[in-house]
């Protein structure tokens, strides 16, 4: 299915741009954001000094207006889900990251293990709702052999050969080349033949070697996620990009782990969307507080303006909640992700959303912030448009 041309960039009528840019111009006191907007409108590329400019001294109106403009340029009226399912098959891990309030050790009474049964039980349920994807990530066990994550995939894809299985991130595929020994590209080549179809973009965090240090060191450097990517997209296979943001981080840092996705993007072409994600502080040892929502709307509207070679930016519902990532479908988002169903990662950090919605939920929420729901699968296809 292609998208109907209503509601596209092609209706933005160069009148009307030309108006917006007018008011915007006329608006803004400063001759440095003055200056970053006629960047905007004229489709030059922002600069890394550009965008933390805008963190530092823009107001959420402008950036945010700037961002929507670009966006529905790009995607036009339409906001993107999916239907999906998340599951988290164990949370046991031997990174025990101080951002984290999901992993635990073996031995905390906290601790699950779900059997294989088990996971092909849930991804029966998302099949037999409609999902055309399950999404798979958690923590990382000391007892788990590499054959474990292969064969996770297989069965679920021998089961059903027709769901799309996004699993592993980065760090996990890192984690399997140290107990393997086998190369990137050697694991990724075999998660593909048993079924593999995308990555997962978690993981990144913060790519600053300063903040990953006191985070998550003893998590895949920076170096070792973005390597990961680039050898799934010299294969052929699509993966997410995320930024854990609000702990202890820069703007600074922000806009250098944007740029670095950036860079890989202008290199391969493969990442699908960029997904910023507001750390929760409840239940780990680094704590502190959560982001307000103007931090988080900001971070949406410059990743849009500054990640100029992506396509989708992506809202999440589960770190934002819904109210949120509805108003950010008109600040430069066009994706909210999906029904989930059991998401157990951020929740355990203490965001108050569902843990899942369903798809009516999803087209009511979309259409609320004045956008075209597009159920989409995994590679942001179009399945059916609900205008």
């Amino acid at each position: 299915m292609s998208l109907p041309r209503e509601g596209t960039g092609v209706y933005h009528s160069l009148r009307g741009e030309k108006m917006l840019s007018e008011f915007l111009m006329e608006k803004v006191g400063s001759k440095e954001l003055r200056a970053i907007g006629e960047k905007v409108f004229e489709g030059k590329r922002l600069s890394s000094k550009d965008a933390v400019y805008l963190f530092y001294r823009s107001d959420l109106t402008y950036v945010a207006s700037l961002a929507e403009h670009v966006n529905r340029k790009r995607n036009g009226l339409f906001a993107y889900f999916v239907v999906n399912r998340q599951i988290n098959p164990t949370n046991i891990c031997i990174y025990q990251c101080n951002f984290c309030s999901f992993g635990v050790t073996k031995s905390d009474p906290k601790a699950y293990e779900m059997s294989l049964q088990e996971v092909l039980k849930k991804v029966e349920e998302t099949h037999r709702m409609g999902g055309k994807e399950v999404h798979i990530v958690g923590g990382i066990p000391p007892h788990w052999k590499y054959e474990d994550y292969i064969n996770l995939v297989r069965e679920i894809k021998k089961a059903f050969p027709h769901v799309v299985v996004k699993a592993w991130t980065a760090i996990e595929i890192h984690h399997m080349s140290k107990i393997s020994g086998k190369s990137y590209e050697d694991i990724l080549l075999e998660l593909k033949s048993v079924g593999l179809s995308a990555i997962p973009g978690g993981g990144a965090e913060i790519f600053s070697e300063r903040v990953r240090g006191i985070i998550a060191p003893y998590k895949a450097k920076a170096e070792e996620y973005l390597e990961v990517h680039r050898t799934a997209h010299r294969l052929g296979i699509p993966t997410n990009a995320t930024m854990l943001y609000g702990h202890i981080e820069s703007y600074e840092e922000r806009v250098e782990h944007m740029e670095r996705l950036r860079s890989l993007q202008d290199e391969t072409g493969g990442f699908q969307v960029f997904i910023p994600l507001a750390y929760w502080p409840e239940g780990n040892r680094l704590g502190g507080k959560r982001t307000s929502s103007v931090d988080d709307l900001k971070t949406i509207a410059i990743a849009r303006l500054f990640l100029d070679n992506f396509d989708h930016i992506k809202a999440y519902w589960v770190t934002l909640g819904e109210r949120v990532a509805q108003i950010a479908l008109n600040m430069g988002a066009d994706d909210v992700d999906g029904t989930i169903q059991e998401e157990k990662i951020v929740h355990a950090a203490g965001t108050s959303s569902a843990m899942g919605h369903t798809k009516e939920k999803l087209i009511k929420l979309i259409r609320g912030a004045g956008k075209i729901p597009v159920e989409r699968d995994t590679f942001y296809r179009p399945v059916a448009i609900y205008p």
